[in-house]
């Protein structure tokens, strides 16, 4: 096996250059930010990093070759050409991904069979015997992407989408994927204002992605370490003891003294939806470092702190958007209130609210210093940054974030994200 690889790590689009800024983290090189993923280099060790750390990637693939494939044929060939027999067993189990853009093949499930056709006659051919296929957890799972009729493929290193840590299992109504809330915080600034000591708070947690996803960060605990499961775990070119070492190395990083962390808490108002926010937390293992608890939002009020540089704390938000008419009746009161209560209880504090209802935050009558365009599944999503002062910005016309080059006052070209989460990738 080559002692240096090409990996091309998947994320949603406009996510890319805070999954690249994590690669150059792990020591990858050539790092190359591309649409709705990352190309980097590195040793196998590098990969493995980035499933054990990466906050906002989705999948880590390995690539084996490319092709044309404008033709079931083609594809088939293609396939067959790799030597499949260095990357399994015959009595090993397999899967197979198909995703297709803007190409002749058109049918994702059509690519990912006749892919398993070509690797399972191959080996077959070769030994007497194929392997079986495991759609949930195979030993091997092969990627296939074709984008204008050239074909990927390529060994999906995660086995699975980065986002499902492990820890979260009743994921309530309109959960937030786990990569999405590293985002927001990664985007809020939060790993250093944690480093500072600033408390977080979450006054509407659901089932506690935000508060748990913040707890990782600021008690620097791999968002890998809760899963059980990896794509390269049963592949012939695992080296079980550089990802033992990684293992090791991280639990001995994590922070798990609560009197060395900052006062991270998750509020709601729904005692079912508490209950599974504290499960949660205990799954992930952060019992002690996170606090939660029933409290309506009304009733919140901030956190105290001991820090000394002008910055109170944060307050991390994700509250209903309504698809229905009376919902949103409803939550123009709500998102009032989301204003009138930052404003008279937490001066001093910077609140991020993420919603997928702009007509909504309109109403919060706070001014926006800073936004981001994020997608909370197919929901097309802004996330609002509020740097609260006590003086109200009753505005019905919406915060006026956006100056003439679409930026808000003081934003960089950096904070310019859009996100999305492409299905193919989950």
């Amino acid at each position: 096996m080559p002692t240096a690889f090409s990996f091309y790590a998947t994320t949603a689009k406009g996510m890319e250059e805070l999954v690249a800024a994590e690669l150059r983290e792990f020591g990858a090189a050539a790092v190359t930010a591309e649409r709705a993923g990352v190309a980097f280099r590195g040793a196998l060790e590098v990969a493995y990093r980035a499933c054990l750390w990466s906050r906002v990637a989705n999948r880590i693939l390995l690539p084996l070759a490319s092709f044309a494939a404008e033709t079931p044929q083609a594809l088939y060939d293609g396939v067959r050409t790799i030597r499949w027999w260095e990357h399994l067993l015959a009595h090993q189990t397999l899967a197979v991904d198909g995703t297709t853009s803007q190409s002749l093949l058109t049918h994702s499930h059509y690519i990912a069979l006749k892919a398993k056709d070509a690797i399972v006659d191959q080996l077959r051919d070769q030994t007497g015997a194929r392997p079986s296929v495991n759609v949930e957890r195979p030993d091997v799972r092969v990627n296939v992407h074709i984008h204008r009729n050239r074909a990927v493929v390529s060994l999906d290193l995660s086995g699975d989408s980065l986002h499902r840590r492990g820890y979260r299992q009743d994921r309530g109504v309109a959960p937030l994927k786990e990569n999405l809330a590293a985002a927001i915080l990664l985007l809020a600034e939060w790993p250093r204002l944690a480093r500072l000591g600033a408390p977080l708070l979450d006054p509407m947690c659901g089932s506690g992605t935000i508060p748990i996803e913040a707890a990782l960060i600021a008690a620097d605990v791999a968002p890998g370490h809760t899963r059980t499961y990896f794509g390269f775990l049963g592949w012939r070119g695992h080296e079980p003891r550089v990802w033992a070492r990684l293992q090791q190395e991280a639990a001995g990083r994590e922070i798990r003294d609560s009197k060395h962390l900052p006062r991270i808490c998750g509020y709601d108002a729904d005692a079912r939806t508490v209950r599974s926010a504290l499960a949660n937390v205990e799954r992930a293992g952060l019992h002690g470092r996170v606090h939660i608890e029933r409290r309506a939002w009304a009733d919140c009020a901030p956190l105290p702190t001991s820090i000394t540089d002008g910055v109170r704390g944060l307050l991390v938000t994700n509250p209903p958007y309504g698809e229905r008419l009376g919902d949103q009746e409803r939550l123009v009161e709500l998102y009032r209130s989301i204003g009138d209560t930052l404003r008279r209880q937490f001066p001093g504090w910077t609140g991020y609210v993420l919603s997928g209802n702009v007509d909504l935050t309109r109403h919060i009558g706070l001014r926006a210093a800073r936004r981001h365009v994020l997608f909370n599944g197919a929901i097309e999503c802004r996330l609002l940054a509020y740097p609260i002062s006590p003086t109200p910005v009753r505005d019905t016309a919406g915060p006026r974030w956006r100056s003439s080059d679409g930026r808000s006052p003081g934003e960089s070209s950096r904070h310019r994200v859009r996100t999305t989460t492409r299905g193919s990738n989950a």
